[in-house]
């Protein structure tokens, strides 16, 4: 008989073999799962963005990111917690690439607008929850505004930004001019395919906007 400290060498590996190969398959389920969730993820953006949330099916999801229903439904409750966890995805993203710069309200709308163009996807859903999820009053939760709102009212104190409307609502119409050509505009929605001399144009005139709109 072995030892009990020799029980791991006389199974054929050392304990610490063992460990790691143990560390091993948890990491690689781990980062399985991981995946299935984010091809979820990717393919409800696109079905709920085309379709809304009652138009939406969970067939085709499961069949686009190649994961069972079952396991669609051991991730999120059902098709809207799918379609929130979408949304909130697709916005800490976009929070990501366009940080608000409150001393340069300009530059801000034109890096919103640029965003727009790359990910028209986010304008798609927020549409789709306005119409089906939240009418009226804020449509995401207004913590991550409260950071962006305060450091425009400290560019007011500052004398950067004019002081006599609200920093609430020039964060608000900041953000309306930018979505000017986006894909919710009820004029012209702009396209990267659209010439580059276009795309310069509307960019010049938002700065310009944004710029005698705000500026002192």
């Amino acid at each position: 008989m072995p030892e009990v400290g020799h029980t791991c060498r006389f199974l054929g590996a050392s304990c610490a073999d063992q460990r790691q190969t143990k560390q091993f398959v948890y990491y690689e389920v781990m980062d399985r799962s991981q995946a299935s969730r984010r091809r979820l993820l990717e393919a409800a953006a696109i079905e709920f963005g085309s379709h809304g949330i009652a138009g939406a099916r969970v067939d085709r999801i499961s069949v686009d990111a190649k994961v069972s229903k079952a396991q669609m439904y051991a991730y999120f409750d059902g098709k809207e917690a799918l379609f929130d966890a979408v949304l909130a995805d697709q916005v800490n993203a976009f929070l990501n690439v366009v940080p608000l710069d409150a001393g340069d309200l300009p530059g801000y709308a034109v890096r919103l607008y640029d965003a727009y163009l790359e990910r028209p996807q986010l304008v798609r859903l927020a549409t789709w929850a306005r119409l089906e999820r939240t009418p009226g009053g804020h449509l995401f939760t207004g913590s991550d505004d409260t950071a962006k709102v305060e450091a425009i009212g400290e560019a007011q104190r500052a004398g950067r930004i004019r002081a006599d409307i609200p920093a609430v609502d020039v964060h608000a119409m900041a953000i309306a001019l930018a979505m000017t050509w986006s894909p919710s505009s009820l004029t012209f929605t702009a396209t990267s395919a659209d010439p580059r001399a276009d795309h310069d144009r509307r960019r010049a005139s938002l700065a310009a906007a944004v710029r005698h709109a705000f500026e002192p």
